[in-house]
């Protein structure tokens, strides 16, 4: 009798013990917030779009309002198209602009979304033309050294 109530306990420790791995598994793949509400498609293209990856969060105040849909290369243009799904709660005017921003130092890159004044909303199938892409460190750290190493030339 005793075997069987131990077997019970450890039997719910592994349930739980899965279902919790289950959970973060998610957190970290960003499926955790599924959105089963209605949403509008819009489109913009970058320069460097550096880590984002499909399911990144869209934000705006510090909001998630959509999530990045598709990520394509275009070949005429040279830069990437991303897909942005906007929850159709959240309207933003045509001239809104977009930029890809980075949670922390070295954190997940999201993108972020600045209203414009427009007083025409964006639509479905809408491009937004106004991005900045996203900062790349390695370049930043390149520009900085041969920066001083110039000003190391000047001082001689």
């Amino acid at each position: 009798m005793q075997n069987k109530s131990l077997d019970v306990w450890v039997g719910l420790f592994v349930i739980l013990g899965a279902i919790g791995l289950l959970f973060l598994a998610l957190r970290v793949g960003n499926m955790s917030s599924l959105s089963v509400g209605s949403s509008y498609l819009v489109t913009s293209k970058f320069d460097n779009i550096g880590g984002l990856k499909p399911r990144a969060p869209v934000k705006s105040a510090g909001v998630v309002v959509g999530r990045v849909g598709d990520i394509q290369f275009d070949d005429t243009t040279f830069q990437a198209q991303v897909s942005l799904q906007l929850d159709s709660r959240y309207k933003f005017p045509k001239d809104s602009s977009v930029k890809i921003l980075t949670s922390g130092l070295l954190g997940e890159q999201y993108i972020g979304i600045e209203p414009g004044g427009d007083v025409h909303n964006l639509a479905a199938g809408d491009k937004i033309t106004m991005t900045q892409s996203a900062i790349v460190l390695e370049n930043l750290i390149s520009q900085f050294l041969f920066s001083k190493a110039a000003e190391g030339k000047d001082g001689k």
